[in-house]
């Protein structure tokens, strides 16, 4: 039997729907970054190069120089910025052409199945993308070195005092709080944060915390699991995704230090082939801003096991 229009509406309708209902623990990154709308694929922005601003000469406003005297000149200080230039990426993938028959009487639903695992590519694609702006990676996969310092200049970085993986000498307390201490002292609240690690590391605290040092297992709330936050440590929220390399745990002030610019939201659209079948093709064009680096600390070799 013929499709009508009617019913080819209905059809893309419910492809719609089911495309919007995947929001899966391991791409959420959106959720912990600035958003924001473009309507040009070129962005020009300006990054400014100092926070607390100081004279220029070698002494510098001082304890011992505080207050001025009587007639005499002020001090001269001045905020200096550096222009960058960001262009939009476009992530698109398509399926192969399903074939009518299969979508008939395959004991799955093939097509269901294929607009979920394609939209979730493009979204992996674009957390991976956040996630390597957001450090400043050279790569979707960092290694060393960490950071790209030709692209924004690189963020905090240092290695952890022992790997996580050693047991009762690893200290992971010490190295969190080493990085939100590294964060206040660039100007920025670190209350709140976001602590973002590969399963392995979220395997190597828990061990730490519950195994080596007796605390109690911390509780869990579905509604943080659905926000992407599965537990909450030192004032940071901690997010466990499959898209964080391993041996690095990145910590990072969410809604200032990266603004992901969408050009066009995801989409999702079936072809259809008449007599042949049917294919899947989901897009969405973005870039991220690493607007403030200096709100973003990478604690290296965490170790793996």
């Amino acid at each position: 039997m013929a499709d009508t229009s009617g019913q080819a509406e209905i059809r893309g309708i419910d492809i719609d729907k089911l495309a919007k209902g995947f929001a899966d623990e391991a791409n959420v990154m959106k959720k912990f970054v600035t958003l924001s709308k473009t309507k040009a694929r070129e962005i020009r922005w300006y990054q400014k190069t100092s926070g607390f601003l100081d004279t220029t000469d070698t002494t510098g406003m001082t304890l011992s120089r505080m207050g001025t005297d009587q007639l005499a000149q002020p001090e001269v200080i001045e905020q200096s910025w550096t222009r960058q230039t960001s262009y939009i990426k476009k992530f698109f993938v398509e399926s192969p052409t399903i074939s009518n028959e299969d979508i008939s009487d395959s004991d799955i639903d093939v097509l269901a199945t294929n607009v979920r695992d394609v939209v979730r590519a493009v979204e992996r694609q674009v957390d991976q993308r956040i996630i390597m702006i957001l450090t400043n990676a050279a790569a979707a996969t960092p290694t060393t070195p960490l950071t790209d310092t030709t692209t924004y200049g690189a963020v905090q970085t240092t290695a952890s005092v022992d790997e996580w993986d050693t047991g009762a000498t690893c200290k992971p307390i010490t190295d969190i709080m080493n990085a939100k201490q590294k964060i206040r002292s660039m100007g920025y609240d670190p209350e709140g944060c976001i602590m973002g690690m590969n399963s392995i590391e979220h395997k190597l605290l828990l061990t730490y915390l519950i195994e080596t040092k007796g605390s109690s297992i911390p509780s869990w709330s579905s509604e943080k699991i659905k926000s992407g936050v599965v537990m909450e440590l030192l004032g940071t929220n901690i997010v466990v995704s499959e898209n964080f390399t391993t041996d690095w745990v990145t910590l990072w002030v969410p809604d200032r230090a990266l603004t992901w610019k969408e050009f066009s939201p995801i989409k999702s659209v079936v072809m259809d082939d008449p007599g042949i079948g049917k294919k899947i093709r989901c897009w969405e064009h973005g870039e991220g801003l690493l607007t403030d680096r200096n709100a973003v600390f990478v604690i290296s070799n965490t170790g793996v096991t």
